[in-house]
This record gives structure tokens, sequence and C-alpha cells, in this order.
């Protein structure tokens, strides 16, 4: 006579349980800083535009994560050098890694998302 062993139970996760899961792992991880410079030349119409652009665009989609600094080239313009700038407004983001760069006015919002890999709201 044999005796029947006592089957192991399966433990099986439902999908939902495993994105609740891992939506909390994310809730927890601080956000994500960020840190760019914007390239602009005097108070032209396009780098007033780009400025504008630029902190809609933050205060939208990363609220409270961004760091801004703002490089006008007609009052130091040897700091252009450092990050190649060859046209103007440019924004650099410098942090989170790789850098990328945008040229022009950023009135395009969901091109900017796009090469920042942000999902429009």
């Amino acid at each position: 006579m044999k005796k029947k062993s006592a089957s192991a139970k399966k433990l099986v996760r439902k999908p939902s349980a495993v994105k609740s899961a891992l939506r909390k792992k994310a809730d927890m991880q601080p956000a994500e800083s960020w840190t760019m410079r914007l390239y602009v030349a005097g108070q032209s119409t396009r780098s007033v535009a780009a400025i504008a652009n630029l902190r809609r665009i933050c205060d939208t989609h990363m609220p409270g994560r961004c760091t801004i600094e703002v490089i006008d080239l007609m009052r130091n313009p040897e700091l252009a050098k450092a990050d190649q700038i060859v046209a103007i407004p440019t924004l650099v983001r410098k942090i989170p890694e790789p850098v990328r760069r945008i040229i022009g006015d950023l009135s395009a919002t969901d091109k900017v998302l796009l090469s920042f890999e942000l999902s429009p709201v």
C-alpha cells in the first residue's frame, strides 16, 4: 500500500497583486531630482517663451523635482563653451543622465516630454 503524500500548495499571485506591489515599491523610492540649464539670449521673444514653457512643463509634469539654471549668454558668452552651445535657446538636462539637449523655445510640449522620456499627463 502506498501512502498518498500531501500535495504542496502552489502560491499563485494575481496580476493585480503584483502590480500593486510594484506600485508600492515605486512609491517608496524618492522622486528623481532633475537639474537643467536653459541658455538664452537676453530678453528676446524666443528666450522669454522658452523660460515660460520650461516652467510650465516642470510645474505640470515634475512638480518640486526640477532645478532650473537660466544662463543669459548676452551677459556671459563664455559659459556657452562648457555645454557646447551652438544655438539659443537651448535646454541642457544634466541630471538624470544621459545629458540631453533640446534647441528651441520648448513650445512643443509633447516633443519635450518624449525627449525627457516622460509621459504626458
